[in-house]
């Protein structure tokens, strides 16, 4: 190891283990400097890490207990794109018998596994192997299947059905994308962090050095997306690669960032380097034993009391004591069956082994699953619904460890059956404008959000837009005479001086919006007679801003049948609607054929009715939930009678700001992908903002140019629609982190801005009568807005955010509304196109 951290006094010593002691929170330089700790020092730290290990095993309410998971070492291919300098698991193609384990030889070690009672099934496997081998893509290509992930996600799901064996997924580097599609198969995923030292990854000769998927930024991102999918999560680090005491430190603070923050961290692995012959770092000394254990015991006492610690017993030698005394509280995986792949030379002790050494601590050694019993026990959303009985026939109902007694047998891994009934509380449409919500939030408000104090940290505080009067001057006299050209990267201080106007400049700019509205769209407010319908609001996407989603057992929880949509939106048409707005949470316990059978259903009662309905969330989860690309599961809703999708889950289209309002809802790229193919399958969409809560004026205008980027490469957006944060049950204001909305001053701004700036690419500005009211609605009716949306029915997710304006419009609520602007309304299409002649409109139903 390198190590050029300067060694700390015996007073610096002293004073960060009495601080350990204290159980203080601990910073990077105690961190650094209790990793120098040997001798009695040593001692005294493993002391106090035991002591921490002991209430963490009480608190997971498993005292006494050291775990490890019986389990099957599946190598599905030792192909990868990386070139780590010190690993003999990557190999090269001619080295092979073939490229990848076919299906029946992973399901052959499998079967063998199962047979002497292992439950996990850990696949291990290089990164994207094809991207670099061509006999990777080859025998791909040959068994029709586009990717490494592709197949890996079939033989998972082999594994399940033949076996029962819970897979463990170990493919590297994943996207958020790629996580959804893999969460349905896997019980639990990992990837070795392994440090933050970028050098190491960036230098040549450094043992990352041309290896694309061990960057740390790329790594740390890993940790992120999975916790923003929910997924069970091992991670870990490794020791003695060449990385100093402070990065060390570093490494282990980034991890337990993540795992406060997004609470999915199961269990950190510590593993000490040993060298390899026939690597590039074969001359490398092997890791102390006793820095190993060091690095344990500052590990258990940074990491949060949820996450478990562990050491891989087949790489301590006989320094089995050493590791407990440390603080692990786990052995991780261990085969009776297949070697460790990856440190071959170093078999797994013998089960009974590592119970005799476990025993001589004054431990009982335990069989665990491959996820821990945290997640196995909460379930949702931890482990998908489609696992869950393969979970669930393997664990302890009381301990959430695994039964001793169960039988492995294979399990049909399928979609999970449907109620024929709604459930919960399907009048919430109504009754939340009587009754009102159950509570201010939701049970486990203070879990699911993650952890706020991170979340302020995260905060990019709102800069200081300096406004000179000449970018005010400047800004007005491009928003005269090119409006659109405010979007360009040359006129940003001009934009955001418009942005940030007040006064005079505001009334100007307003003015200048009102009159460009006249002259694209006329004077006619306009708007659809619609209903929005919301299928379930059972959700555990976590969503900062949301007080709609709950959980399953909450009180204000409910789904509705297919059926029931569909009488839904009979009703609306029998009153004159021409829309149906269809929109839910994402309810783990809906099979992905619910949405098509949804729309066929309302198409079957009322053709004529136009179906407007799915976020980009709602399409990315269900095609990856079924398994296939965007592009499919769109084509099929089209085909069952998709007309247009809402764009919302847009909220604000830079993910610094995404991740602060959602824990785990799409990234930006991802947002603009499936819009964009929605496009260019014919299917149009509205684009939405919502304003006002963690974001600043530099963010609106961001947004802009991206929506204006996707409009000028398809055209597909009908709409733009601003969406005023409302805060007063939203869970990130409750928490202290978002401010209460926007101004009056904010409202108007964005308003005219987006008219501006649009101008020539979107047409219509929409605002929204629910969160502005009716004063608030007329105002920006006059500066800019030329739409105001729909007469709704019924509006569920803004209320139980705490708006005060209803649920539902009639058409002369509408009328009198654009009479307070001074304009006329008139009824348009989704797509703003002539009404056809239809009975007499009443919107009215039960209720409202």
């Amino acid at each position: 190891m390198v190590n050029d951290t300067p060694r700390p006094s015996e007073s610096a010593l002293r004073r960060a283990l009495r601080r350990a002691a204290d159980g203080s929170t601990l910073d990077a330089t105690e961190a650094a400097v209790l990793l120098h700790a040997r001798g009695d020092h040593l001692d005294e730290l493993l002391a106090i890490a035991g002591r921490v290990r002991n209430a963490h095993l009480r608190a997971e309410g498993r005292e006494g207990v050291i775990t490890y998971s019986k389990n099957a070492f599946i190598p599905l291919t030792r192909l990868c794109r990386d070139r780590c300098h010190y690993c003999t698991f990557a190999t090269v193609p001619h080295r092979l018998p073939a490229a990848y384990l076919e299906r029946d030889e992973v399901l052959d070690i499998a079967r063998q596994a199962a047979a002497q009672g292992c439950k996990e099934a850990l696949f291990t496997l290089g990164d994207r192997p094809e991207e670099r081998w061509p006999a990777a893509r080859e025998w791909l290509e040959a068994r029709g299947y586009g990717s490494t992930l592709d197949y890996l996600r079939s033989v998972a799901i082999a594994v399940l059905e033949e076996t029962g064996m819970l897979p463990h997924l170990n493919p590297g580097v994943l996207s958020w994308e790629e996580f959804q599609r893999l969460k349905p198969v896997a019980a639990s995923m990992g990837m070795m962090l392994e440090t933050t030292a970028t050098r190491l990854w960036s230098e040549p000769g450094g043992p990352h050095f041309g290896s694309p998927d061990k960057e740390p930024a790329v790594r740390m991102r890993v940790l992120t997306d999975a916790g923003r999918v929910g997924v069970p999560f091992t991670t870990g680090i490794l020791i003695g690669i060449g990385e100093n005491l402070d990065e060390r430190a570093d490494s282990l603070l980034a991890i337990r960032g993540v795992a406060r923050q997004y609470g999915n961290i199961q269990e950190i692995i510590v593993q000490n380097f040993r060298a390899k012959p026939d690597t590039a770092m074969r001359g490398m000394p092997d890791a102390d034993l006793h820095e190993l254990a060091a690095t344990i015991a500052v590990a258990r006492l940074l990491l949060p009391s949820t996450v478990s610690v562990q050491a891989p017993p087949n790489l301590v030698g006989d320094e089995f004591e050493l590791m407990l005394r440390a603080g692990i509280d786990d052995w991780g995986g261990v085969s009776p069956v297949t070697p460790d792949h990856v440190n071959p030379e170093r078999p797994w002790p013998a089960i009974d082994e590592l119970t005799d050494v476990t025993a001589k601590s004054g431990f009982q050694l335990r069989e665990r699953l491959t996820a821990y019993p945290r997640f196995v026990k909460a379930g949702q959303p931890w482990i998908d619904t489609r696992i869950g009985a393969h979970v669930d026939a393997l664990a302890d109902k009381e301990t959430g460890l695994a039964n001793p007694d169960a039988v492995l047998s294979g399990r049909t891994w399928q979609e999970p059956d449907y109620a024929l009934e709604s459930q919960g509380r399907t009048d919430l449409h109504e009754t939340i404008d009587t009754t009102g919500r159950t509570g201010d939030r939701r049970g486990d408000f203070d879990s699911v959000y993650g952890d706020w104090e991170s979340l302020r940290r995260q905060l990019d505080t709102s800069p200081t837009f300096s406004k000179l009067p000449s970018d005010v001057r400047n800004g007005l006299k491009i928003a005269a005479e090119n409006p659109g050209a405010l979007l360009e990267e040359k006129n940003a201080d001009a934009a955001l001086a418009l942005l940030t106007a007040d006064g005079e400049a505001l009334e100007t700019m307003t003015r200048l919006a009102d009159q460009l509205r006249a002259e694209v769209n006329g004077d006619d407010v306009t708007y659809v007679v619609n209903r929005n319908i919301n299928f379930s609001n059972v959700c555990y996407v976590g969503c900062r801003f949301c007080a709609f989603a709950q959980r399953e057992r909450d009180a204000d929880a409910y789904r509705l049948t297919v059926d029931d949509v569909a009488d839904r939106a009979q009703e609306a048409w029998d009153v004159g609607a021409t829309e149906v707005c269809i929109q839910g949470g994402i309810d783990p316990k809906l099979p992905t054929s619910f949405y098509a059978d949804m729309v066929r259903a309302i198409k079957t009662r009322v053709p004529g009715m136009h179906v407007h309905a799915f976020s980009p969330m709602e399409i990315v989860s269900g095609a990856t939930k079924a398994g296939v690309s965007v592009q499919e599961w769109l084509t099929e809703l089209r085909d069952a009678g998709l007309d247009t999708i809402p764009g919302t889950a847009a909220e604000i289209l830079d993910d610094d700001v995404r991740w602060v309002l959602t824990k785990g809802k799409l990234p930006t790229k991802t947002w603009l992908e499936v819009v964009g193919t929605a496009h260019r399958l014919g299917i149009r969409s509205s684009s939405t903002m919502m304003y006002g809560h963690v974001d600043h004026p530099g963010h609106w205008l961001g947004h802009l140019r991206t929506l204006a980027r996707l409009q000028d490469d398809t055209g597909g957006f009908t709409e733009f629609v601003l969406l005023p944060f409302v805060h007063r049950n939203a869970p990130i204001y409750l928490a202290g982190v978002a401010r209460p909305g926007p101004s009056r001053r904010d409202n108007r701004a964005v308003h005219a801005m987006a008219r501006l700036a649009l101008h020539g690419r979107i047409h219509n500005i929409q605002c929204s009568w629910v969160k502005l009211g009716d004063e608030g609605t007329a105002e920006v009716l006059r500066g800019g807005a030329n739409d105001f949306g729909g007469t709704l029915m019924e509006e569920t997710i803004s209320r139980m955010a705490g708006s005060e304006h209803g649920s539902a419009r009639t058409i002369e609520q509408l009328e009198s509304m654009a009479a307070l602007a001074g304009r006329p309304a008139r009824q348009r299409t989704t797509t703003y196109g002539v009404v056809a002649p239809k009975e007499p409109v009443r919107v009215s139903l039960s209720g409202h």
